[in-house]
């Protein structure tokens, strides 16, 4: 599979395309949704770049610190994105730390960015998934072209997933779509003004962790610690967070809904 292609004047790498075309759509997304609310988003707007900057650098950091020995040994490879290696707990992780602490400094509930944020994370998580594929990495076991057939999705998808001589579970497919109709879910109820905040981006925490521990005991190229999953680890933590937000934290009336003016 190509990884790769050309414009004449430069080669373009699908994974930092679809990274690429991940963040513009969270932007977009995160953008709508702040209207929605009747949040200035020029007040918002350098908390969205500094969550961002910090997903990033988060996401990478996250994978390389779980294979230290090998970028060690290469160290030049950590600035090299586009050959794969980000995480997305690690960048939930940093860029959740950067957005509550941004907005704790401008005095504006964290909670509210984070429930127009998740929508915005999920569908971005949807897309760049198919970084993935292009790099045919983050895939499932050994399978068989007669089980890809049953699954009745597009021949290119099934091509893509033999590397070698052997087909593999299009685990970042699975990822896909289920994260794709949960920004769906989540795009609908965030633009609903009667949930308490801390709702959307804890329906976000359960849904997208409830289905990566499943896919991630189907993982081959899991990062591991002490012969146990981390992702399998990280997400009980996020569903448990998930839970309480959705369930037992009780709301406050503190909300930046109103419109503010610089």
């Amino acid at each position: 599979m190509n990884k790769t292609f050309s414009l004449g004047f430069i080669e373009i790498h699908y994974y930092s395309l679809f990274i690429l075309l991940a963040f513009l759509t969270g932007i977009f997304i995160f953008y709508k949704l702040s209207k929605t609310r009747n949040i200035e988003f020029a007040l918002i707007e350098d908390i969205l770049f500094y969550t961002l900057l910090f997903g990033l650098i988060g996401a990478r950091l996250y994978y390389v610190l779980f294979n230290l020995d090998y970028y060690l040994s290469n160290p030049l490879e950590i600035l090299m994105v586009w050959h794969g290696g980000l995480a997305i707990h690690g960048g939930i992780i940093a860029g959740a730390i950067a957005l509550i602490y941004n907005s704790k400094k401008k005095k504006i509930n964290f909670l509210e960015l984070l429930d127009i944020a998740a929508p915005a994370v999920i569908i971005a998580q949807a897309i760049g998934r198919w970084g993935n594929f292009f790099n045919q990495e983050a895939h499932g076991p050994i399978t068989t072209l007669a089980y890809l057939k049953k699954l009745h999705i597009p021949n290119f998808i099934i091509n893509g997933m033999k590397i070698g001589n052997n087909y593999y579970h299009p685990t970042f497919l699975y990822e896909s779509i289920w994260n794709l109709l949960g920004g769906i879910i989540l795009i609908i109820l965030a633009r609903k003004k009667n949930l308490k905040k801390g709702m959307i981006i804890g329906l976000y925490l359960t849904w997208y962790s409830f289905a990566r521990f499943f896919i991630e005991s189907l993982r081959t190229d899991s990062l591991m610690i002490f012969n146990i999953k981390v992702a399998q680890i990280v997400s009980t933590l996020l569903f448990i967070i998930g839970i309480y937000l959705v369930f037992i934290r009780k709301d406050n009336k503190n909300t930046i809904s109103k419109k503010q003016n610089k």
